[in-house]
């Protein structure tokens, strides 16, 4: 209860800020909320911190034991072909079962059949999870292989403008984003760390990065190469965001329905687990009870936390982007600037990936300034996508710029930074972005832009809050080198500048 009790107050400080500047709004006359709205999106914000603080216990008892368990023991088999072909499987079904992925086939079900995207973007995941495995077996290098595939991605996105369905692009980018969510990112971060502790090197801190980004690669090439043979007439329905009226019914009704999805999503892994405990792991009963004890954290967690977002959150959400989209247009850009930064903060998943990053690197790496460096390059990111929605200018504009910046910067930056930005532009586009974020962005294009640009102009915004951490988390790794060969220089200078009488004194 200790540890629960500190998990709410660290998810009630996280969620407060975008909580606050909702209310601020609403009494200001730039919003306008009915008495409705304002209860149900009080009761999301109470929802969303009780969900934060219990999937954040729940991952630390669970998910990340999990992981950790089941990528050491199958590394210790000593049976490569075993270790990827389990690899595959895992993160296939995982993928299928991500609740962020089934509502991003929802939303896009008018233009593309819902259910071939989810299994084109498991088969996805599935397939780099191995690459990811293999790139830890032969100790290659993470930026190498990054560049290699995203040359990959900039020639089929070129494919798909030619074949005129250049409005699947920034959709193809965003399942990128939604696929990493709350429940694959613990548990593939966790996958990665302990078999790096088993087959790594030296290196082996620096390897258990990167799985994450690489699985991200998957799902974009699979919608990229559907979109290239999908059909020219793309017709997209933005959903109803309508806030009902029955305010009660509408959170168990939504409720019921997230109950079996977490379930399916949570049981394929403990299944998995369960049967890495019979053939090889052999973890005690004390163990097991622990981590049953996280599952049901986890699960009651998400539940609670995807209630919130989907009821409280996404309407309130489209109606504040339509809102201010009809005023002023600069300060819908500034408002997309703070709602990134602040969005950062009720990522359940951030917290996540920040502790784990600031235990493996020894503190080399702070989660203080890794969450300034999400801030920062989310809350650009969410500007950006503002300035696309109001001058309505194609994606590609920003994508291959910023990953070619972003892959140059790998070259000057320790290989561990590069593999925690890549690993953070994942994590950064989670259920709050989807949730609160999408459709803000779906609000302001109706409003500009009209219904008919919205696959065009407002999807892209999940791809833009998963690139610009890859940039400003490098940049952060790159002022650290200069900064410590800054200092290096200084001690030499005086050093030399020291004369023999100051040294022997010195002695």
């Amino acid at each position: 209860m200790k540890q629960l009790l500190e998990k709410i107050k660290e998810a009630l400080v996280s969620a407060l800020p975008v909580t606050a500047i909702v209310y601020i709004l609403a009494l200001t006359p730039l919003f306008d909320l009915s008495r409705v709205e304002l209860i149900t999106f009080t009761a999301g914000a109470v929802l969303l911190v009780l969900g934060i603080g219990l999937f954040s216990l729940g991952a630390d008892l669970a998910m990340t034991p999990m992981g950790t368990h089941v990528g050491s023991g199958l590394s210790r088999q000593k049976k490569l072909g075993l270790l990827l072909s389990v690899c595959f499987v895992l993160g296939m079904l995982i993928t299928i079962a991500e609740p962020d992925l089934q509502v991003l086939a929802n939303q896009v079900s008018a233009v593309m059949d819902g259910t071939v995207l989810i299994y084109a973007v498991g088969l996805g995941v599935g397939a780099f999870l191995v690459v990811a495995i293999l790139k830890i077996v032969f100790r290659r290098s993470l930026s190498q292989i990054l560049m290699l595939f995203y040359m990959l991605l900039f020639a089929l996105a070129l494919m798909l403008v030619v074949s005129g369905n250049e409005a699947l692009l920034p959709m193809g980018f965003d399942s990128g984003g939604v696929t990493t969510g709350p429940i694959t990112v613990p548990f593939i971060m966790a996958l990665g760390v302990g078999i790096s502790s088993v087959l790594g090197d030296r290196r082996s801190k620096d390897s258990s990065f990167g799985l994450v980004s690489l699985c991200s690669v998957g799902p974009i090439l699979a919608v990229l190469v559907l979109g290239i043979f999908s059909r020219n007439d793309l017709r997209y329905q933005v959903p109803d965001y309508t806030v009902q009226d029955d305010i009660l019914n509408a959170f168990l009704g939504e409720a019921g329905h997230i109950c079996k999805e977490v379930a399916i999503a949570l049981g394929l892994i403990v299944v998995f687990f369960l049967i890495c405990q019979i053939l090889f792991l052999k973890l005690s009963k004390r163990h097991l009870l622990r981590i049953a004890i996280g599952v049901i954290f986890t699960y009651v967690g998400l539940v609670i936390f995807l209630t919130g977002v989907n009821v409280g959150f996404m309407p309130i959400g489209y109606k504040l982007g339509n809102t201010l989209a009809q005023g002023s247009r600069a300060f819908l850009i500034v408002f997309g600037l703070c709602a990134g930064i602040l969005t950062v903060l009720a990522e359940p998943a951030i917290h996540v990936l920040n502790a784990q990053v600031e235990d493996v690197t020894g503190g080399l790496v702070s989660k203080k300034s890794m969450m300034i460096g999400l801030c920062v390059g989310v809350g650009a990111s969410i500007a950006l996508s503002m300035i696309r929605i109001v001058f309505d200018f194609s994606l590609v504009y920003y994508v291959i710029p910023g990953y070619f910046l972003a892959l140059a910067l790998s070259l000057f930056v320790p290989p561990v930074y590069t593999a925690i930005a890549f690993d953070s532009g994942g994590v950064a586009s989670g259920p709050m972005t989807s949730g609160f974020i999408l459709p803000f962005a779906v609000g302001a294009c109706v409003a500009l832009q009209g219904e008919s640009a919205v696959l065009r102009d407002a999807f892209g915004v999940v791809a833009l809050v998963a690139m610009t951490p890859l940039i400003t988390i490098q940049l952060l790794g790159f002022r650290g080198i200069v900064a410590e060969r800054v200092n290096e220089r200084k001690a030499m200078k005086r050093i030399l500048d020291a004369d023999d009488q100051q040294i022997i004194n010195f002695m």
